[in-house]
């Protein structure tokens, strides 16, 4: 991985791995890629968890968008904030209506375009679909990566589309040089 995780108070661009005893079952073992981050806040995408019995298949029928040649891939719980709500992480080599260049690592888009040139064939060569975010108003994100919760480890294309869903978590660890067998659930105090 890239060792540019401290360049800056901004994680776009980068992931962040739950920590063992986060307090929120929501995010347990969460691998969240962070598409947007500011002053203002900021906006990730779940990748290291799947919505049980959910494809591509079942959200393009739902557009009317045929699926004759699209592959059946699951479709992760990008986060608990409008989980109705879909998003594309891709590939940069393609662009569409909102497309979002994140840190020229890949771009994420929300919009249909992008779900009907994937059915197409003219799409994103890599790319995966989430329901939901994560999202953080002004100041809340890094007030919590001040506590123990989260830790942020550089963006890495490997992690999104080359690693099994249910490998993500803890090969985000590794790759930071972490054992994640040897985490504690809870911070400690001096």
């Amino acid at each position: 991985m890239d060792a540019d995780v401290s360049t800056g108070p901004f994680l776009t661009g980068q992931f962040l791995l739950a920590m063992p005893g986060i307090g929120d079952d929501r995010f347990d073992r969460a691998v969240i890629a962070m598409c947007a981050h500011d002053a203002d806040g900021a906006l990730g995408i779940g990748i290291g968890a799947t919505i049980e019995g959910l494809t591509l298949h079942d959200v393009l029928d739902q557009l009317d968008i045929p699926t004759d040649g699209v592959v059946a891939a699951p479709v992760h719980f990008g986060g608990p904030v409008e989980p109705r709500r879909g998003f594309v992480v891709h590939s940069t080599e393609w662009s569409g209506q909102d497309t979002v260049d994140v840190a020229g690592r890949w771009a994420l888009s929300g919009t249909v375009d992008v779900l009907r040139a994937i059915a197409e064939g003219t799409g994103p060569r890599r790319w995966l679909i989430a329901l939901g975010y994560a999202g953080w108003g002004e100041g809340q994100l890094d007030a919590e990566m001040t506590r123990h919760g989260w830790l942020n480890v550089a963006g890495d294309e490997a992690l999104l589309y080359e690693t099994d869903v249910d490998d993500r978590w803890p090969s985000g660890f590794r790759g930071a040089g972490i054992d994640p067998a040897l985490l504690a659930n809870s911070a400690g105090q001096a």
